[in-house]
């Protein structure tokens, strides 16, 4: 009883009338984002910041919570009607999606998905209910090398399990470690790379580097992806699934379920991997793999769930360990330190309103998307028409007045318009900005961490190794340091060896076959 307790509190904290307000604001920005292609929840939040300043830290959270896991199935409805995903997430979900759009099934795909994802987002929020204060109970046991150890792990899965090249990870990622130690040492007092600029002794603030990455890169690099104008949107009838597409989906819902929030505790993980092994599961376990990509049902159930189910779940690495799972989570881990809480094991009982709110505000969340995502479809799809051209300048001014308003600072803006040609640079050339923002934030737990394990293990970090956790957390890093190589060289042997042998077989048939021309001047020799 005493574990129900704070959980029965966190629903009276939800159901004040300033916290629903800000609930259904937060879904309702999320499905207009994930419907306007490109944007994404995590510039989103970024642009969204400097407003979070003046309300409570629980309802704020709320709200950027709620833009997250709407976000999901916003980009659901611009994957099945236009063929153009909304959110990375959403890209799978275009295979089958569209083509039952094609169909004259487009309510059914999209009915399928706003019950897959009320699905897999429930089930997800049941087991971060129960999972997360065990997480936080364990890790009541970490010390700085423990942290330090965390925190190194997390920067590395990051960076290769993200998208695109593994080498362009790890260097955005190296990137954003070199950001985080601008300013003054807090051990020493030294400056360090400020160049004799005072408004960088105190550090590169979180919210320019976001808003400018996510914010102002985003806009500029879709800006130039744009071009082509989206066809006209299908007719939507027959919203609710049939009792038969109910039944064919349905274990595709449950299995995308456990997957993805199985997926969204893994840093690197989240929506984007979860939508994708929600597909290929599907497509492995069906009898007819052929019918995917043609219009099958559980096609977009298997990915719609998983996402959801993931971007609940990654709520739990960030609330319970102090570390973030995605850029995404990164941004949000920012907010909360903006609002002068700290996320990890004692965020449980230091801030029980906060977490048992966010927490259960999930639940009311999911039902009210559930309720509004048919009924918006027509407004968005309105939204659809306005051009990217009138849309992108007001927001981009939007992100620059917000990044003045936090200091009153010029440098801020200034910053928020390096970090947009950063941004847009990096999508250009294909580094991901998530690694780089994820570092930058675990930097600063990493440097005093490490520096504060040396305090206490007397300079020998071979130390860590004699504690059980700190020394499975190493033990762990070096395996996913070590595996692609190994991987790779595996690999490159395989292929060797096939090499080889099919150089010692080849000649041999050759010979015994013959062209026509071979056995004729055999035989005039």
């Amino acid at each position: 009883m005493e574990f129900l307790q704070p959980v029965l509190d966190g629903f009276g904290v939800v159901l004040e009338p300033t916290n629903l307000l800000y609930c259904l604001l937060g879904v309702t920005i999320g499905m207009l984002i994930g419907v306007l292609p490109g944007l994404g929840p995590a510039a989103t939040i970024a642009i969204l910041l400097p407003l979070t300043y003046g309300v409570e830290p629980v309802t704020a959270i709320i709200m950027l919570a709620g833009i997250f896991y709407g976000a999901q199935y916003g980009g659901t409805i611009t994957s099945v009607l236009l063929r153009l995903p909304g959110e990375a997430s959403a890209v799978v979900t275009v295979f089958d999606g569209y083509q039952l759009a094609k169909q004259g099934k487009a309510g059914t795909a999209l009915g399928i998905a706003a019950i897959g994802s009320f699905v897999g987002g429930t089930v997800a929020i049941i087991g971060l209910t129960f999972l997360a204060p065990l997480v936080a109970g364990f890790a009541l046991d970490f010390g700085p090398p423990e942290y330090a150890a965390l925190a190194l792990l997390g920067i590395l899965l990051v960076a290769t399990i993200s998208n695109g090249p593994k080498v362009k990870a790890l260097i955005a990622a190296a990137v954003g470690l070199l950001l985080a130690t601008v300013g003054r040492d807090a051990f020493t007092g030294a400056e360090r790379f400020t160049f004799g600029n005072l408004s960088l002794a105190d550090g590169i603030d979180f919210v320019p580097v976001a808003m400018g990455l996510f914010g102002v890169g985003e806009i500029l690099y879709n800006l130039e992806e744009r071009h082509r104008a989206a066809k006209a949107p299908t007719s939507v009838k027959n919203v609710w699934p049939s009792r038969q597409d109910l039944r064919t989906s349905a274990p595709a819902i449950g299995r995308g379920s456990v997957l993805g929030f199985f997926l969204g505790i893994l840093p690197g993980g989240g929506a984007t991997i979860a939508s994708l092994a929600g597909y290929a599961v599907e497509k492995k376990v069906a009898k007819d793999p052929s019918r995917f990509g043609k219009g099958a049902v559980e096609g977009v159930a298997g990915p719609e769930t998983a996402n959801n189910a993931a971007a609940t779940s990654s709520f739990i690495p960030l609330l319970t360990l102090g570390i973030p799972a995605n850029a995404t989570m990164a941004i949000i881990f920012g907010a909360l330190l903006i609002q002068g809480v700290t996320p990890g094991p004692e965020l449980i009982n230091a801030h029980p309103d906060l977490f048992w709110g966010v927490v259960n505000s999930m639940y009311i969340g999911n039902i009210l998307l559930l309720i509004m995502a048919i009924p918006l479809i027509g407004v968005f799809v309105r939204i659809l028409r306005v051009r990217a051209a009138i849309l992108a300048p007001i927001t981009a001014l939007i992100t620059l007045l917000g990044a003045y308003t936090i200091r009153n600072s010029m440098f801020d803006v200034l910053l928020v318009v390096v970090f947009g040609a950063v941004g847009y640079l990096m999508k250009k050339f294909g580094f991901e900005p998530g690694p780089l923002v994820l570092a930058f934030v675990l930097g600063a737990l990493l440097e005093s961490s490490l520096r504060r394990s040396l305090l206490v293990l007397d300079g020998n970090l071979l130390g860590m190794m004699g504690r059980p956790i700190s020394a499975t957390l190493v033990i762990l890093f070096v395996a996913v340091a070590v595996f692609p190589l190994i991987k790779s060289l595996l690999d490159r042997r395989t292929h060797h060896a096939v090499v080889d042998e099919a150089l010692r077989s080849g000649p041999a048939p050759h010979a015994a076959s013959g062209t026509p021309s071979d056995t004729h001047t055999k035989e005039n020799a």
